[in-house]
């Protein structure tokens, strides 16, 4: 429990009594509810208002106002201790009479005590549902003597002093200071009216003595009045200061005024005609010229040592640095911007045809309106280093921001100028380190974006990328419209599926595909080995790297859907070679790299066992997903046991693909001989199904097919194909569905090994668009129900063989 400082004290006037008065020696009762005190001591003959605010504080003080409204009031040893033992307390505490109480929504009361009698806590009778104790009235020692009455007289003088220095104490206690005449009660009101420290105060009431007191009180009072007068001291240094700057200024003015008769020139003058000068050199909009003459002149009027004077500077300087109307123009050339396109990326042929084409109505239409392209597509596919390469095709200049993280929406419309530090958005500052109009921006990780309490910066991204509104684009700082309609804004994501629907809506998608092996060699010879040569301080004449060898560290050392672990795994091998080099000994130059020196170079094969286990039990099938960093494969896993015919799914699988295990179940049940297969009675059993990697989150449709492979063989006990993945939505009829995703999904299947795809039919369509090179290693398989892909992914006769006829193996030694 607390004091109040001001809240609630107006309740001291209200009950009429004031400190001091003699409370009635009305028998105590034996014992009395205990209440601890956190921050507060109570003196007898002192009112005080409390805060309670827990549970069993609240019904102790109901219980009390609901009888004689007696209690004891006791500081606690500790002020962190919410509810108080007996050991928390100390032993002196003050009995008190609850004068008034307040009951408040939140569940806290606001009580007014009054202190009326010093006592001792004895043995401790309840502690549920709140304190109880035997009390000892400690009888007080008054002491009458000439010395005691002469000490009295000082202290009081004394504490006079402290008010008149300003102790900031209510009115009533200053009004029973005027009056009060026993020692006693002087010195417990004196007490409880100083600020004190809480042992002090402790002290204090634990001594019965009044003569001890008024001693122990003299060099708290007078230590208490220097701090005061002290404290007066520094509040006049303080007001002197403050019209020692007012006189400053008008000295300033003065000598001003006089330079200006003299013909002298003012610093701050020269300043601020530099500034009109930029001003109007600066070829801005009337509108914003307007502005800036309007805080110019405002800036001329205000002192330098004040704050407003550092922001106004600071805006006319952004005003100023904007490329309001600086544009730079268009290189429209087609030949050139191809062969800049093929020179920098491999690859990619649907997205330089896009950009081709956008580049083709520039030249025709130069005033058409620019889309908004969105890249999607893996990490390290090129997406950052196609807007790059876009900008030096357009010879724009380029500016990049990336939203990943980005939670506050000031991060985009920037901050108002009443809050200290602020600046503009991210825009605008792109657009200042740009120095154009037109530059190509690149928002990089857009579906990195977050939200919070401080708003969401997609909604406020809805008005950068849309044509429509982007001319009068307002920042909150500059409270200016900025056209951004020129900027050709490009996004990138590694999916859509987090992104805004209605900025989804804005934007034009480009999905960039996962490369593929005959890709990634070609990316490795043709950009990623001769950068890494030069960063390394290596010459073609030094290396060796063999075409074993980088086919090996591809296949062996990486499984991505890009080339950014391909790019460390090389620059691994350079700087084994570059130390080899550099010690100086004999190493034959040029180093060679075979495909045999990579586990020396690069440690063992991470990649070697094609990422899948074989199939030698039923009830195990390879599917195939998608994901935002590409194609994976997966292996399901179906087991039944003994049950009462429950379905258990796990693997951090979704609601969705929960779903399509339920669907894949009901088709399987459905049928009395599913496509000539046994499944047995259901009642009997328990399935359970699960999804290896269990601490990645799987979901998606596109399981449904694999799943009712997984489960089919197992109810034939006949084992799922080892070389065949599958991957289709299914019906509750039987039919397979088409799914998306379809070339990372075969890139995953062929980088594990698998050369046999089923695929649903409706899905034949995607095919032409695969390279000719991943078409030639594939065997694609399309089928429209699951009566069709069944005999397909299952083998025709048992692997198993009957336990009797089971051959005698021998142990296998693991190396």
């Amino acid at each position: 429990m607390g004091g109040l400082d001001s809240e609630f004290v107006g309740l001291v006037q209200e009950t009429g009594v004031t400190p001091g008065d003699s409370a009635s020696p009305a028998e105590l009762p034996e014992n009395l509810p205990v209440l601890g005190l956190s921050d507060i001591v109570i003196f007898p003959g002192n009112i005080s208002p409390l805060l309670v605010d827990s549970g069993a504080s609240v019904r102790l003080v109901d219980d009390v106002v609901a009888g004689d409204r007696l209690l004891c009031l006791v500081l606690q040893k500790r002020e962190d201790v919410a509810d108080p033992a007996p050991e928390d307390l100390y032993e002196v505490g003050c009995a008190a009479r609850v004068l008034k109480m307040l009951k408040y929504p939140d569940n806290t009361a606001r009580i007014l005590v009054e202190g009326l009698h010093r006592v001792r806590v004895g043995r401790f009778v309840a502690r549920e549902p709140y304190l109880r104790a035997k009390v000892k009235l400690l009888p007080e020692k008054p002491d009458e003597s000439s010395k005691t009455l002469e000490l009295t007289q000082t202290l009081h003088n004394r504490f006079q002093e402290i008010l008149k220095a300003g102790q900031p104490v209510s009115e009533h206690i200053k009004l029973a200071a005027m009056n009060l005449s026993d020692p006693g009660r002087f010195s417990d009101m004196v007490a409880g009216a100083l600020n004190l420290k809480l042992s002090e105060k402790q002290r204090l009431l634990a001594n019965p003595s009044v003569g001890d007191r008024l001693r122990r009180l003299a060099p708290l009072l007078e230590r208490e009045l220097a701090l005061n007068v002290l404290g007066s001291k520094i509040q006049d240094e303080v007001t002197s200061t403050l019209t020692k700057s007012q006189r400053d200024y008008f000295l300033r003015e003065q000598l001003r005024v006089i330079r200006r008769e003299l013909g002298e020139t003012d610093p701050a003058q020269a300043e601020w005609n530099t500034l009109r000068q930029e001003i109007e050199a600066a070829n801005l909009p009337e509108e914003v010229r307007l502005v800036a003459l309007r805080e110019l002149d405002r800036l001329t009027t205000i002192p330098t040592a004040v704050a407003e004077h550092t922001v106004l500077r600071s805006y006319l300087d952004w005003l100023l640095q904007l490329p309001w109307n600086r544009l730079t123009t268009d290189r429209l050339d087609l030949k050139a911007a191809a062969a800049l396109l093929d020179r920098e990326h491999h690859g990619l042929q649907k997205v330089k045809d896009r950009l081709l084409e956008f580049l083709s109505v520039m030249k025709l239409k130069p005033d058409s309106r620019a889309p908004i392209l969105c890249l999607v597509g893996p990490p390290g596919v090129g997406k950052t280093s196609l807007g790059r390469s876009l900008a030096e095709a357009l010879g724009r200049n380029f500016a990049r921001i990336s939203l990943g993280g980005m939670r506050d929406e000031a991060e985009i419309r920037g901050h108002r100028r009443t809050y200290v530090a602020a600046m503009p958005g991210r825009i605008l500052q792109a657009l200042r380190r740009a120095g154009s109009r037109n530059p190509v921006m690149l928002l990089d990780e857009l579906d990195k974006l977050g939200s919070d309490f401080r708003g969401d910066p997609a909604a406020a991204l809805l008005e950068v990328l849309d044509p429509e509104q982007n001319r009068a684009f307002t920042d909150h700082y500059l409270e200016l419209p900025f056209d951004l309609s020129r900027v050709l804004f490009i996004t990138t994501a590694n999916w859509l599926e987090p992104v805004h629907p209605a900025l989804r809506d804005r934007l034009e998608v480009i999905e960039l595909p996962s490369y593929t092996l005959d890709e990634k060699l070609q990316i490795l010879r043709k950009h990623l080995l001769p950068r890494q040569l030069e960063e390394h301080g290596l010459k073609v004449r030094d290396i060796r790297l063999h075409a074993s060898a980088l086919r090996r560290i591809v296949e062996d050392y990486t499984r991505e859907a890009g080339v950014r672990q391909l790019n460390r795994e090389i620059a691994g091998v350079l700087r084994k070679a570059a130390r080899r080099l550099a010690d100086g000994g004999k190493v034959k130059r040029p180093f060679d790299v075979h495909a045999d020196d990579l586990p020396v170079l690069l440690g063992p094969p991470r990649f070697a066992d094609n990422g899948r286990t074989p199939i030698t039990q039923p009830g195990i099938a390879l599917g195939l997903a998608w994901t935002p960093v590409g194609g994976e494969l997966l292996h399901i896993e179906a087991s039944r046991m003994a049950g009462s015919g429950k379905l258990t799914l796990t693997g951090s699988l979704g609601d969705v693909m929960k779903e399509s295990a339920h669907a894949a179940l009901s088709l399987l049940r459905s049928e009395p001989e599913p496509f000539g297969m046994t499944v047995g009675d259901h009642e009997r059993f328990d399935l359970h199904i699960h999804v290896p990697a269990g601490a990645t989150p799987k979901d998606g449709p596109s399981a449904g097919l694999a799943l009712c492979v997984a489960m089919a063989s197992l109810f034939s006990g006949r084992c799922a194909r080892a070389d065949t993945a599958v991957t289709g939505e299914i019906s509750l009829r039987g039919r397979v569905l088409p799914v998306g995703g379809i070339k990372e999904k075969v890139l995953a299947a062929l980088r594990n090994g698998v050369r046999r795809i089923i695929l649903p039919e409706a899905n034949r369509k995607d095919l032409p668009e695969l390279p000719g090179e991943i078409l030639n290693q594939v065997q694609a398989i399309f089928v429209a129900s699951v009566a069709d892909a069944l005999p397909q992914a299952i083998r025709p006769a048992p692997v198993i063989p009957s336990r009797q006829e089971a051959p005698r193996r021998k142990p296998t030694a693991i190396h």
